[in-house]
């Protein structure tokens, strides 16, 4: 009976590991890390895996503290094995070799007892294979056209009409490219572009949307953490390795992709020339090879160069390259080029024309960049420049409402949760539109009133289940008034 019942754990105690094997992956019992990372592994008894390297590391220690295989058996008293017979003093006499001192006192550490203090929780499953997935043949027939592309951004941007045909015109002009790019003699060159507007007029989320709409990679950066080569941050070479691993690391899929560069006017040249400009004209002659076209060096999984990154090389010469920044300081440069020309007498421009003008960037030209801190060499590279314009009360009462995400649209899904229907009166939404003006950021501020605005109605309604509906007023927004709240009526919903 006894010989089953151990025959019986040994067996479960087998499919267990076998288990463990196929669900589980070795893990280094020096380094810990897994063997997916560390290669294949030296099983060594009571389940102990040592990875080639820390093997490696030991032997190397062995051999430099002196340590020979001989002694190694001479010490194998205390590896548990069996010690050799003592001789006697005639055969020590005889044989003429000193013995070595016998070693006291000195225990060998017992690997299978540290495998009971190893958590099971450190334990590291095996990640599933990725499906083999079909790679996308590019077709020139699904192409989306640029009327197309401007429609569907339509839906989530309002306004900046000028902006989004010009970059649904450049995105359909870079698939063309592409697509035409072995078919003919004739080389099309790439434009890439420079977003000009003003803080929280959409540049980044133009971009991003058209992110969603398009099946193409597109990586989008921030310049301000660029730095020259050899200092702390970010290398020029990491913005393209984000869009391989935008790419999934298809090379292929990455050099027809699309890179977007926010903050550029964060690396414009410095005027203080003491000090050393290690993250702006340094950084702008770096991105030349970029911009223009090049076999770049990208590590694979990290932004910056080691030995233990592997490497990819990516041409630039099919990445769609869009720029944009907010240029602070830029209306000045732009006023005092424009007032250059004004004169005194009945005819004459006066010198605060262009102060209350709120359409001053589109004036914008090459040498206002250059003058803004732009190295010629860098502006030409990019040779679509266009601007987007300020926001006016008219559009952003427009994004409260009118987008497919809208912010409104959001609460009012928020409290239709709760059973309660939310309405906006227009004077509460020219309300809101012009404390978001005084504060100059933008659409960014409508955020932040509405959140302010709605803190205490999402906080009081969850109390009362007879409240039915809720309309925000403008004498609310003032601070005048309240919202007006309505309570159910038996057998009638709310709203």
């Amino acid at each position: 009976m006894e010989e089953h019942k151990n025959e019986e754990q040994l067996e479960q105690v087998s499919t267990q590991d076998a288990d463990d094997t196929e669900e589980y992956e070795k893990i280094c019992f020096v380094c810990r890390r897994p063997e997916s990372k560390t290669g294949k592994m030296v099983c060594l008894p009571n389940n102990i895996c040592i990875c080639q390297s820390c093997m490696q590391k030991a032997v190397d220690s062995m051999e430099s503290s002196g340590l020979s295989y001989q002694d190694l058996m001479n010490m194998s008293g205390l590896m548990g094995m069996p010690e050799p017979p003592e001789q006697k003093p005639e055969e020590k006499q005889s044989s003429g070799k000193q013995s070595k001192p016998k070693m006291t006192n000195i225990s060998m550490i017992n690997l299978s007892d540290l495998m009971n203090f190893i958590p099971q929780r450190q334990r590291v499953k095996k990640k599933k294979p990725r499906e083999e997935t079909v790679k996308k043949t590019f077709d020139p027939k699904s192409i989306p056209a640029p009327h197309k592309i401007k429609a569907s951004l339509d839906e989530y941007v309002i306004g900046q009409e000028h902006a989004k045909k010009v970059i649904s015109v450049a995105v359909y002009n870079h698939y063309k490219r592409i697509a035409t790019g072995t078919m003919d003699d004739i080389e099309i060159e790439k434009s890439n572009m420079l977003m000009i507007g003003p803080t929280g007029s959409g540049k980044t989320y133009l971009v991003k949307t058209l992110a969603k709409l398009l099946d193409v990679p597109l990586a989008i950066a921030d310049a301000t953490s660029l730095t020259e080569a050899g200092y702390i941050g970010d290398d020029i070479e990491s913005v393209i390795s984000r869009l391989l691993a935008a790419a999934d690391n298809d090379v292929e899929r990455a050099e027809q992709g699309i890179v977007f560069i926010d903050e550029i006017d964060k690396i414009a040249k410095k005027r203080n020339a003491n000090q050393r400009d290690v993250s702006g004209e340094s950084v702008q002659q770096g991105m030349l090879k970029l911009l223009e076209g090049s076999e770049i060096e990208v590590p694979v999984g990290a932004t910056s160069k080691n030995a233990m990154v592997p490497m990819e090389t990516v041409n630039t010469k099919n990445i769609l390259f869009i720029c944009g920044g907010a240029f602070p300081g830029l209306e000045d440069i732009i006023k005092e080029r424009l007032n250059k020309q004004a004169a005194i007498g009945f005819c004459g421009d006066l010198k605060d024309k262009y102060d209350d003008d709120p359409n001053i960037l589109s004036k914008v030209t090459v040498e206002d960049i250059r003058n803004f801190g732009m190295i010629p060499e860098f502006i030409g590279r990019l040779p679509i420049i266009y601007t987007l314009q300020g926001l006016t009360r008219d559009m952003l009462v427009q994004i409260l409402k009118e987008p497919r995400n809208a912010i409104i649209k959001q609460y009012k899904k928020l409290l239709a949760l709760d059973e309660v229907n939310l309405e906006f009166e227009d004077g509460a939404l020219e309300a809101i539109a012009e404390r978001a003006l005084e504060k100059k950021t933008g659409a960014r501020a409508l955020r932040a009133i509405i959140e302010e605005i709605m803190l205490d109605i999402m906080y009081e309604i969850p109390k009362d289940d007879n409240i039915g509906s809720v309309c925000i007023t403008r004498a609310y927004i003032e601070n005048t008034g309240g919202p007006v709240i309505s309570l159910r009526t038996a057998g009638l919903l709310p709203g």
